[in-house]
């Protein structure tokens, strides 16, 4: 199982900034909905492995991008078979 942090923001304006401002750093995030078992306002959700969450935090209050939490979620790791596999007649040549 992976572990990730979810931040989430009172308005989409504070999630955009925030991205914004986490490109710029040697971060691994993604934008993503707000998983179902978590409510907020925006819909939109940064995810951040954890171990990168104290250096985001800290960027986002001296930039003052407000967010509503930060909420740790264990998924599980999947792969469907072949799916990401580049056979076929396109890769071939």
């Amino acid at each position: 199982m992976a572990a990730y942090y979810y931040l989430t923001f009172p308005s989409i304006y504070f999630a955009l900034r925030a991205e914004a401002l986490l490109k710029d750093i040697d971060l691994a995030f993604k934008m993503v909905p707000v998983p179902r078992s978590i409510s907020s306002s925006c819909g939109v959700a940064l995810r951040l492995n954890c171990g990168d969450l104290p250096q985001a935090a800290e960027i986002l209050a001296q930039n003052r991008v407000e967010t509503d939490g930060a909420f740790r979620i264990e998924e599980k790791d999947f792969i469907l078979p072949g799916l990401l596999k580049k056979e076929g007649p396109a890769y071939e040549k």
